[in-house]
């Protein structure tokens, strides 16, 4: 690993130790009450569901694995899972789709959110919007009428996001639209967004294009 990989990695970790100090200040009742995940208070672990896989967050430790107990190698998803146990409001999805520039802050960021979330999904899937199709089908995510595929998807506990996609041609390059249900504020901020669009393409990414 080279150097600026290894400040990039040291970097990433420095707010997951941060936000697993503090999970231990938090109730574990009020959690599960904010987020409808699940506690199990012998073992002392949340169960939370990340795009359809069981994640394992330790308390009072904070530590976050997969369900097999094995290390998720990327800090930021894991720092995103406890900032959300922590700041979760328990509000319910509004089915009132918002956009990036809607949340406070996201004009600001919107530079960033689009070259790290919209610009990527579209130059992933853009000229094979029949993986992007079958993933989320795979997924069991729900058609929405939008675009030439867009489907809508459930990232975490009540947090609902639409990822649509537009084809390109010899005129217009491929694009795409990512939502967030109106609720999305009362979980994360803006800078949260980013990371949220950035692990969901990776996700699937991962599926349409893993062997």
């Amino acid at each position: 690993m080279d150097r600026v990989a290894v400040e990039e990695k040291r970097k990433d970790k420095l707010p997951y130790e941060h936000y697993k100090s503090i999970l231990k200040n938090f109730d574990p009742e009020v959690i599960v009450k904010n987020t409808g995940c699940v506690y199990d208070k012998e073992k002392g672990e949340f169960t939370i569901r990340l795009m359809g896989e069981n994640v394992i967050v330790k308390y009072p430790s904070g530590e976050v694995l997969k369900e097999d107990g094995t290390e998720i190698q990327k800090y930021p998803p894991k720092t995103l899972i406890l900032r959300y146990l922590i700041n979760a409001r328990g509000v319910e999805p509004l089915d009132k789709d918002i956009t990036y520039r809607d949340v406070d802050g996201g004009n600001v960021y919107y530079n960033n959110f689009y070259g790290r979330c919209l610009l990527r999904l579209s130059k992933t899937f853009g000229n094979n919007v029949e993986k992007f199709i079958s993933v989320f089908e795979k997924l069991g995510a729900e058609r929405v009428n939008m675009g030439d595929a867009a489907y809508k998807f459930e990232f975490l506990n009540n947090i609902f996001v639409t990822f649509a996609l537009w084809k390109g041609d010899e005129e217009f390059p491929a694009s795409s639209q990512i939502l967030f249900d109106g609720n999305v504020p009362f979980y994360f901020t803006a800078e949260d967004l980013a990371v949220v669009g950035d692990v969901s393409i990776g996700t699937i990414t991962g599926l349409a294009y893993s062997k």
